[in-house]
């Protein structure tokens, strides 16, 4: 008959891996010896789940976690931003004004019409053999020719009306001259790609695009011969026919963008409105010549 002990396992256990591969029961109020204890973790699993740092990787790499930090990164930012308000630079790029809108598209159209009409930019362009005549016509405008054409006038006359006259032509010249030069080196616009620079007589601003000197000149002198002296209806068709071509010239040696020699012909028309305000008698100038004397 089995002994009491056995039908009572009930402070007991059954534990597999006794002798001879039998169940052995284990006390549970004494304490375990060694070589019944549980085998330790294996020391991968022990060394993930006791080191804290990747203990705190594993958290901080949880889908909880990440939104978590991203809806607190928002939130704390969301303060700042609110109370400071975008620079002006970003909401000027991001939200273009209509003035900067039709600019660049001015300005766009104006570098794509140059372009075209720049049929006599190099010899092998579409009109490279009206080359020669269109720098004839460029020279035609220049102001050294000008200038020593009033001076030589200004000394040959006879008249005190057309020494007044020419006086007054080669003061219109100087001025030309040097409003052109202040613009040109204030706005600074590069002549076109395209263009050679093989120019008569040219200083250190013509490099400068903006606006065309020979553009305001053309428009200048041609108000003025139409004015103060007395032409026949061909002579002054021819008149208008040389200001028009020297702007155009300008264009088809690709010198000039089209816009260059527009408000060139804009501000020569108003440099002789300029002129007829300051504009010197025989008398004045003996007068002034006199003060500085």
């Amino acid at each position: 008959m089995p002994s009491p002990k056995a039908k009572n396992p009930g402070r007991g256990s059954p534990v597999l891996g006794g002798a001879n591969g039998r169940y052995e029961f284990m006390s549970l109020t004494k304490p375990l010896s060694r070589s019944s204890a549980p085998p330790p973790p294996p020391p991968l699993l022990q060394r993930q789940g006791s080191d804290p740092t990747t203990a705190r990787l594993r958290v901080s790499e949880s889908p909880t976690r990440r939104r978590g930090s991203g809806s607190s990164s928002s939130s704390s930012s969301s303060p700042s931003a609110a109370g400071q308000a975008p620079p002006e630079e970003d909401g000027i790029r991001l939200n273009p004004s209509f003035a900067r809108v039709a600019l660049s598209s001015l300005l766009a159209i104006d570098l794509w019409m140059s372009k075209r009409l720049g049929v006599c930019a190099c010899e092998d362009a579409a009109w490279g053999s009206m080359r020669p005549l269109m720098k004839l016509i460029e020279v035609s405008g220049h102001g050294i020719p000008w200038l020593a054409g009033a001076a030589y006038c200004l000394y040959k006359s006879d008249s005190a009306a057309a020494q007044e006259v020419m006086l007054n032509l080669l003061m219109g010249l100087l001025l030309d001259l040097i409003l052109v030069a202040i613009v040109k080196a204030s706005v600074r616009r590069r002549r076109p790609a395209h263009n050679r620079m093989d120019m008569f007589a040219t200083f250190s601003v013509d490099r400068y695009s903006f606006p065309s000197g020979h553009a305001t000149r053309a428009a200048m002198c041609g108000r003025f011969l139409l004015a103060h002296l007395v032409l026949a209806a061909p002579l002054r068709v021819l008149v208008l026919l040389w200001a028009s071509l020297v702007g155009l010239s300008r264009v088809m040696l690709g010198r000039h963008n089209v816009t260059d020699v527009v408000f060139g012909f804009g501000m020569g028309y108003c440099q002789y409105n300029l002129v007829e305000m300051l504009w010197l008698s025989p008398q004045t100038l003996q007068g002034l010549l006199g003060h500085l004397a």
